[in-house]
């Protein structure tokens, strides 16, 4: 049996390397492309010795071409606060140069395409939860924009390649994903939290805390990939833990799961950051059979080994 050979746009990721594993677990070979921007070695250094998977360093904001391959996964974006911040311009250009050439290789090999999108799509909802029709309330030239409409680009380039060219897309709208391999300063929630609680330090808290987030562990967020690759399925599917935590909730369960002493520190609340943000995933319970197994706390506890050694490893480099 000929194995399905599956690219990965932005391997060397937090997401794209966990899907990585899976895709090999599933029986693909695989070949990740990223120019390390933003991705890491290190997410991706257990798979060295792996026959059945290859890395290429190389920015896909130029055209590229790994060979004939079945399936696309195309996972190429700076996709936290810290990082599209600070690269705006890669992010917008990964989003629509890397987003057209990635569709091309799976135009010209006839493969199957999967897009990773994000519920910023959704941008300060003025409906909750947010179901996969909602069009948002996104600002399109504020400071979150380059990431926002980076990716509603993404989608619309890959719808115009379903409809125009006939490739068999797919779209997934992430919310919140966290777990090991998350970058320690990436700014994101979880991140941000665990960093700082075990650190012994504040946990910065932006506003009152009230804002909400919905946190899906990474393991549970592959499973859904992996079952929407597999289904038919083009217009976008939200895969996210539809439990809705206030960004206050979620500092307490951090200090519970580390034991930490840590205090609250509040912060003005950034521009345009999202008051709510919930999944509504009536769509991948129904098509997909798919919902989350694993809740916050017990996500906490599978990352703190991670964490704690993420944050060792980074006070010896100060030293």
């Amino acid at each position: 049996m000929i194995q399905p050979r599956a690219l990965v746009t932005g391997g060397a990721g937090f997401l794209g390397s966990h899907l990585c594993d899976a895709l090999l677990g599933e029986g693909y070979k695989v070949v990740v492309v990223d120019n390390l921007l933003t991705g890491r070695r290190a997410n991706i250094h257990h798979l060295r010795n792996e026959a059945a998977f290859e890395f290429v360093e190389k920015d896909i904001c130029e055209p590229f071409d790994v060979g004939k391959v079945d399936y696309v996964f195309h996972f190429a974006s700076p996709a936290s606060p810290v990082d599209y911040t600070v690269h705006g311009i890669p992010t917008l250009k990964v989003g629509s140069l890397g987003t057209f050439h990635a569709l091309d290789v799976a135009h010209k090999y006839g493969a199957k395409y999967l897009v990773s999108s994000t519920s910023e799509c959704y941008g300060d909802p003025l409906e909750h939860p947010q179901k996969e029709t909602y069009w948002g309330n996104v600002n399109s030239i504020g400071p979150r924009s380059v990431y926002d409409e980076a990716k509603r680009f993404t989608e619309a380039v890959t719808m115009a390649y379903h409809r125009y060219h006939k490739v068999d897309t797919r779209i997934v709208r992430i919310f919140n994903t966290y777990g090991p391999r998350l970058q320690l300063n990436d700014g994101r929630v979880v991140s941000n939290f665990m960093k700082q609680a075990l650190r012994g330090e504040p946990l910065t808290v932006y506003g009152t805390g009230s804002q909400t987030r919905s946190f899906c562990y990474v393991s549970d967020e592959i499973d859904g990939f992996i079952r929407l690759s597999k289904s038919s399925e083009h217009l976008p599917v939200n895969i996210g833990n539809p439990n809705e935590f206030t960004i206050l909730e979620c500092a307490q369960h951090v200090l519970k799961v580390t034991g930490s002493k840590s205090k609250i520190a509040y912060q003005p609340l950034p521009q345009d950051d999202p008051k709510q943000r919930q999944p509504d995933i009536t769509k991948a319970r129904t098509l997909l059979g798919w919902e989350p197994k694993i809740q916050l706390e017990e996500g906490l506890r599978l990352s703190l080994d991670y964490f704690k050694k993420a944050v060792a490893e980074e006070t010896t480099a100060a030293k």
